[in-house]
């Protein structure tokens, strides 16, 4: 189980310009902006859990992003697992 990052849709300001989760993701094409809602996306395969993204949303006072658990198969749990640990989710 590892932890991934999760926007909620009602407390995201990228319509008014805020992008910093997505400019600050160390993971090419992992957040996006999606067009249609105005909103960070995540793309839950491709995101490592390493809460970069939590850290300057919650900077800008914003909370919009929360990390969610992962089972082994790929679906997202309820609740919150353990965070990697430093460089554990680049690791292979």
């Amino acid at each position: 189980m590892y932890n991934v990052a999760q926007v909620t849709d009602e407390k995201c300001v990228a319509k008014k310009g805020c992008r910093l989760c997505i400019m600050y993701c160390p993971e090419a094409n992992c957040l996006d902006l999606n067009s249609e809602k105005m909103v960070a996306e995540v793309v839950i395969n491709r995101c490592k859990g390493c809460e970069l993204c939590k850290v300057v949303c919650d900077a800008a006072k914003h909370d919009a992003i929360q990390m969610v658990a992962v089972s082994a198969n790929g679906a997202l749990m309820d609740k919150a697992g353990e965070a990697a640990g430093l460089g554990q989710a680049y690791q292979g």
